[in-house]
């Protein structure tokens, strides 16, 4: 399969400090890929330095064949990159609806604050998709801000999608959650992965052996290891370096097979 995303010796310093070390990937189209790994491995500033929110120190960042290094945040967007955040951005004084109909409208490059939403029958339509993608179309008329956790993290996963990306970038999408939420975001992550290439951050363990067909395991900014879920929970290295403890080992070899 050809490569979604390629990266070529990406490298981010802040001063002494190499947080991204001569990190050279390709991550295959078709597959949902996780990255794991302890506090301050590099994962959340390689998903900075992918979508432009930080620039590279050096190195190349290359999305479905044509390189995007140096590109501004707006333009990496456009291209087809959208991601979402460990700490959740949504409007809370606006409903459901509201939300995707705000973002659908500027990621079109435009925003008409005065025009009534109705009238705008295309990007209604988008809407109206959105919500049923998410699973959501009966909480339209929510306010954001009275939603729970786990319905706040799928409203905010329905924002990157209402422009349609071609690659999805979650960082922590179930951080916070209780187990019923997480359950019902990994069912829908895996739905959406049959039509759109995703790759997540995610600390949970069980969640990422549930999800993932690739699994990257980073550490002091480089890539440890990298393979199936069986390869990965059976990988020395991530034990001693990422798991530790031996009840740890355990519970990863317990959601390998779950």
């Amino acid at each position: 399969m050809s490569a979604i995303l390629r990266t070529e010796n990406l490298t981010k310093k802040f001063g002494g400090l190499i947080a991204v070390d001569n990190f050279t990937l390709s991550l295959e189209s078709g597959r949902l890929h996780a990255i794991i790994g302890p506090n301050g491995a590099g994962k959340t500033t390689f998903f900075n330095l992918v979508s432009g929110i930080l620039p590279l120190t050096s190195g190349k960042v290359f999305f479905g064949g044509r390189e995007i290094t140096g590109l501004k945040p707006h333009e990496i967007s456009r291209l087809g990159i959208k991601r979402t955040l460990q700490i959740k951005s949504v409007f809370p004084q606006m409903t459901v609806a509201e939300n995707l109909w705000v973002t659908r409208q500027a990621s079109q490059g435009f925003l008409h604050p005065f025009r009534a939403a109705t009238r705008d029958t295309q990007t209604r339509e988008r809407v109206d998709q959105t919500l049923e993608q998410i699973g959501m179309t009966a909480l339209a008329d929510r306010t954001a801000g009275t939603l729970s956790y786990g319905d706040v993290a799928l409203l905010e996963i329905g924002m990157a999608l209402i422009s349609e990306p071609k690659l999805l970038l979650l960082d922590e999408p179930t951080c916070g959650m209780s187990p019923a939420e997480t359950e019902r975001a990994v069912a829908k992550i895996k739905e959406l992965a049959r039509s759109i290439d995703i790759i997540i951050i995610e600390h949970d363990m069980e969640v990422v052996f549930g999800i993932a067909s690739d699994i990257i395991v980073m550490t002091q900014g480089a890539i440890l290891a990298r393979g199936t879920p069986q390869e990965i929970s059976n990988d020395e290295r991530v034990r001693e370096a990422y798991l530790g403890r031996p009840e740890d080992e355990d519970y990863v070899e317990e959601a390998a097979h779950a």
